[in-house]
């Protein structure tokens, strides 16, 4: 651990703690199919109450504890964090935790343009934006909501201007997306943003996940050799979920996030925590460990690191590396969903 008497941790497959993933809200203004379809995620869904969510007070304390366990990193996600009205506040919060050095947030970007410099000038340093699609009519029917492709860019374009280092993600899903697979890396060619294609996850229960709709590595790879000459470089740190490559006529780079058929669990060092205050060992998880109601009931920050510490040492995830056809239906009616523990 890092501080006052404590040392790095690491699970029960030596994997150290490095990452914290914080969802701020369960609510979005989307309803992406792969992730909050509208038929679930309808009007009269039981989202959680604002005194179920931990405060931004709470959150530091957590996350405090987090970086005296070896946390660096934070990363800020939903939901869609950008409709919690006091996020800026957090940001500027969390960025004063002593150890932690880097804090970025995943968005849809709908929200970013009016946000991106007070958030840069609040401590956050980074973005990553998903964008499934350039094409309106696709784009409309992925996020549920008829939202247009030219709102998300134009967010993008605020942050960078802002100073944020942008990154940006596209779910393939077989018959819906794929063919945008190169139009999207001809859009960012020379953008200096870093594009990443993700295969599409069984998390959670209501995206109706088929292998059969997954466009794997290879596949998305091959797709993209057919006009970009792509040469493989290494990792920037351990841990890092993306394999990473260099346009060798441009230097962009671009990632390919394969938790399908390339998992990546024997390097995962990300922890979660819930927008109500559960911590969650995989995005795969079926269940997390409360401490919403310790903080309240009057735990000390000594409980609270002591509980983060056994949870982390008794961790032994690795969903995605044993994923057969029998896990995943011994698990389709218990996973959290991804609106709830962020991506």
């Amino acid at each position: 651990m890092q501080g006052e008497n404590h040392k790095a941790v690491v699970d029960q497959l030596k994997r150290p703690l490095q990452d914290l993933r914080i969802s701020v809200t369960d609510r979005c203004n989307f309803r992406c199919v792969y992730c909050m379809p509208s038929e679930i995620f309808g009007p009269d869904y039981p989202f959680l109450k604002e005194k179920m969510l931990l405060n931004n007070q709470e959150i530091v304390q957590v996350a405090k504890s987090f970086s005296q366990l070896g946390v660096n990193k934070i990363r800020i996600t939903g939901g869609e964090p950008l409709m919690r009205k006091d996020l800026t506040q957090l940001v500027g919060a969390l960025s004063k935790i002593e150890g932690i050095t880097d804090i970025a947030m995943t968005t849809n970007g709908s929200l970013l343009r009016s946000k991106a410099k007070e958030l840069k000038m609040s401590g956050l340093n980074r973005v990553t934006v998903s964008l499934d699609s350039l094409n309106d009519e696709t784009f409309g029917q992925i996020n549920g909501r008829g939202f247009k492709v030219q709102t998300v860019l134009k967010g993008i374009e605020a942050a960078k201007e802002a100073g944020l280092e942008v990154k940006v993600n596209m779910l393939v899903k077989r018959g819906v997306n794929e063919d945008e697979v190169i139009p999207m890396a001809r859009y960012f060619q020379g953008s200096g943003h870093v594009l990443r294609f993700i295969e599409f996850m069984d998390v959670g229960n209501t995206n109706g996940w088929k292998m059969d709709d997954v466009v794997t590595r290879k596949q998305i790879l091959n797709l993209l050799q057919q006009e970009f000459s792509l040469k493989p470089i290494d990792a920037n740190y351990f841990g890092e979920v993306a394999t990473r490559y260099v346009n060798e006529d441009t230097g962009d780079e671009i990632g390919i996030i394969s938790s399908i058929s390339g998992p990546f669990c024997s390097s995962c060092t990300r922890a979660r925590l819930s927008a109500d205050g559960k911590i969650y060992t995989c995005l795969f998880a079926t269940k997390g460990t409360d401490l919403r109601g310790p903080m309240r009931n009057g735990a000390t920050e000594a409980d609270i690191l002591k509980i983060i510490e056994q949870t982390w040492e008794n961790r032994v995830d690795q969903y995605s590396a044993l994923r057969t056809k029998e896990t995943v239906a011994a698990r389709s009616k218990e996973k959290i969903e991804m609106s709830y523990i962020g991506g």
